[in-house]
């Protein structure tokens, strides 16, 4: 659904009568585009004391084509670029009134060498300096340790406190900016993470901790085609979100199975044509209809799969509402919903690892959503649902870990589409407000973060429930 306001104060009259009145002016997020940059432009680098991730920032920046400055918090950065044969230099605050061209598109910091809080006034320092050096749709990335991994409280006090500090920012930066704090192991690799969260297929994604683990990742052969070869199930692929994830995954070089309903059947054929039309060279997606909660679905849907040659990629997408206060609420209504939105996954799941259909190596991905961080009213049964959706990730990530396969969920804030269009107008529009980029999401911003969750790159990235929500006020 279009965003009227968004358009309204984003066009010449628009944006007059919004300044002159003092209405807030939303920025058009700079999302993927078919021909246009991924990368590029400058980082701005700062440091706490004993950084120890530059020489993969280094590599990571070298790849993107994008250049570096140095704050002097992190002057450690130039030699280490000079041993590198790379470029840099050192950064300058924007001066006010300076033309937008002198931004930057990125802040990052390292922050894994603070361990005690009084080495936090770094982080004042670097973004004191940097924050209004920052182009419409840039990126701040602040880099640290996973606080149970500390060997002291002090550390561990240090490293809890940057998650305050990133929220914050993710919220004054405006503009469009995301802030995110990526959570790194000892020997973790972070160029998967980082290429997600720098690019513009994370326009929504703001306020998050990623947690990477040690886990060995290999980098795809081609970064634009990070899925191919690999073969994906997406439920509720007719239409909406699920579409979308379709979409997304094929353009990444995944074969698509989209898996629906039969009352959906008409949609998701055109759909799965609708990628072989875009992607011809993939020959054909295939579309396979069930209904998860049927009792005979788990095993239709893993025979269906072991034809193909079993799976790489799970996406649990398929879901359903039955708002009422629990009150008024039926039995019926309570029941459809939790069994459509977690114990049909839990079964499928179960036979798809029971009989190997999902090999080794391989990743599920949830849809959650903040009503299952936050509750919301009326939805007693939804939020429920969404709660256990994030139930599963975090207590299969270890039992799956042995097995190469990884476990993770994304939580959708508002999202435009066609079920968010039916909302009446005042909540929907509070809906798009509540959060740091002052607007709703695409369907497509929840389908890239999937899609990064599933490539080969994210091995060490498990157990995460990421929310695509642009830094929601609501829930934690």
């Amino acid at each position: 659904m279009k965003d009227r306001y968004l358009d309204f104060v984003n066009s010449p009259f628009g944006a007059s009568v919004a300044r002159s009145i003092g209405l807030p002016q939303p920025e058009v997020l700079r999302r993927h585009a078919l021909g246009r940059a991924e990368f590029g432009g400058i980082a701005a680098i700062g440091a706490g004391p004993s950084p120890t991730l530059f020489e993969p920032l280094i590599a990571l920046l070298t790849s993107l084509g994008m250049t570096s400055v140095a704050h002097e918090s992190a002057l450690g950065w130039l030699p280490v670029v000079a041993q590198h044969g790379a470029m840099s230099g050192r950064f300058e605050p924007r001066a006010p009134g300076a033309p937008a061209n002198d931004r930057v598109q990125a802040l990052i910091f390292d922050a894994t060498g603070i361990s005690d809080s009084t080495q936090l006034h770094a982080l004042y320092g670097f973004f004191h300096d940097a924050i209004r050096s920052v182009a419409k749709s840039g990126r701040i990335v602040v880099l640290g340790l996973p606080p149970q991994s500390c060997t002291s409280p002090r550390a561990w006090t240090a490293q809890r406190a940057l998650e305050g500090m990133t929220r914050s920012l993710g919220k004054e930066a405006r503009g469009g900016i995301s802030a995110n704090l990526v959570q790194v192991e000892p020997g973790a690799d972070i160029e998967g993470a980082l290429r997600f969260l720098l690019s513009p297929r994370s326009a929504y994604v703001s306020g998050q901790v990623v947690h990477i683990d040690a886990t060995p990742s290999t980098p795809p052969a081609d970064w634009d085609q990070p899925l191919a070869g690999k073969r994906a199930l997406v439920t509720g692929a007719a239409r909406g979100i699920g579409a979308a994830i379709a979409q997304v995954l094929a353009d990444r070089g995944a074969h698509v199975i989209g898996l629906d309903v039969p009352q959906a059947q008409d949609a998701l054929d055109q759909t799965m044509l609708a990628l072989e039309d875009a992607w011809p060279s993939q020959g054909a997606h295939t579309a396979l209809v069930a209904d998860i909660a049927a009792p005979d679905a788990p095993e239709t849907i893993a025979a269906a799969l072991l034809a193909l040659g079993g799976i790489d990629i799970v996406v649990h997408n398929a879901g359903i509402t039955r708002d009422k206060t629990i009150a008024k609420m039926t039995e019926a209504a309570w029941d459809s919903v939790i069994d459509v939105n977690l114990s049909a996954q839990e079964r499928i799941d179960d036979l798809l690892l029971d009989q190997n259909v999902l090999h080794a190596g391989g990743r599920i991905i949830g849809v959650s959503s903040i009503s299952g961080i936050a509750g919301n009213l009326g939805q007693t049964n939804y939020a429920t649902s969404k709660a256990g959706v994030i139930g599963r990730v975090q207590s299969m990530a270890e039992p799956l870990r042995t097995r190469g396969i990884t476990i993770n969920a994304v939580a959708p804030g508002f999202i435009e589409t066609q079920m968010t269009a039916r909302i009446p107008l005042g909540l929907r529009e509070a809906g798009r407000r509540m959060n740091s980029m002052s607007q709703g999401g695409q369907p497509v911003d929840v389908a890239e973060t999937i899609a990064w969750l599933a490539s080969p790159a994210s091995a060490g990235i498990t157990g995460n429930v990421v929310r695509v929500c642009g830094q929601s006020l609501i829930g934690a």
